[in-house]
């Protein structure tokens, strides 16, 4: 699997150290030239703004955490882009379990691949508990945890686990992008979800779904690996998608989760 890993790794990004600097320069110009993934951070950026509206009939900020390159401003405006100075992405972490904003202020967060990488959950969960007006929430876009993902995601990346049996929410980082537990997602909202709202009286897990645009983010290699099939197919493949509706808890690499405030 090493082999084929290294094999399908984006040659752009050689040399890339995932807590430096550079990193979010060398995937801006990897997005610039995959236009299949600039498709899919889009969709990600409509179910963000349709659960939105669907689960937070409330006025207030709309906030996303970690946006990096492809920020839900470019296609809502309105919102509001934590962006992740110098490529620096504790500075979202810090962020995120700090916030520096009023209480009660804030109607939607938004968080794309990002909660993950909080190595204190419950201080994000606090924060969002202070700043949530009653009746909004946050959604947040992670990796999922059906069959095909697990197989995959504990294998593809060298700086970050995949681990749904790892005791603690809590993990031993030893960077801003090393060590992250691609799982926390599950541990959290599935695994232990009475834990989370005995610990969080004030939040409830109002929706989960599966997202279907997997064979586009799987096809595209994402920011770190090559590009499988070229752009010409993309309507093809949308049609596959559609196709392999049915078999998405198995197959699909991402979900959402909606955690609204309780009024």
């Amino acid at each position: 699997m090493k082999a084929l890993r290294d094999f399908l790794s984006d040659p752009s990004l050689k040399e890339l150290d995932v807590d430096g600097t550079e990193r979010l320069d060398l995937h801006g110009k990897v997005l610039e030239r995959k236009k299949m993934l600039r498709e899919v951070f889009v969709e990600f950026h409509h179910s963000f703004h349709r659960l939105a509206n669907r689960y937070f009939k409330v006025e207030g900020l709309e906030v996303e955490l970690g946006a990096g390159i492809a920020p839900m401003r470019n296609s809502y405006p309105e919102v509001l882009s934590t962006d992740i100075v110098y490529g620096n992405h504790l500075d979202m972490v810090l962020n995120a379990e700090s916030m520096n904003l009023d209480d009660q202020s804030v109607r939607a967060f938004y968080g794309q691949n990002c909660f993950h990488h909080f190595p204190h959950p419950d201080r994000f969960f606090a924060e969002i508990e202070r700043t949530l007006t009653p009746g909004g929430g946050a959604i947040l876009i992670e990796p999922f945890h059906g069959p095909f993902a697990a197989f995959l995601y504990k294998r593809l990346f060298k700086s970050e686990g995949f681990d749904m049996h790892f005791e603690s929410w809590e993990t031993p980082a030893t960077g801003p992008m090393n060590g992250a537990n691609q799982a926390l997602s599950y541990l959290v909202f599935v695994r232990d979800r009475k834990v989370f709202e005995l610990k969080h009286p004030t939040l409830e897990i109002a929706h989960q779904e599966v997202c279907e645009n997997y064979p586009r983010y799987l096809i595209s290699g994402g920011l770190n690996f090559r590009q499988l099939l070229p752009d010409s197919l993309i309507p093809l493949i949308k049609v596959t998608e559609k196709l392999l509706s049915p078999l998405k808890r198995v197959l699909a690499l991402h979900h959402i989760v909606v955690i609204r405030k309780k009024l």
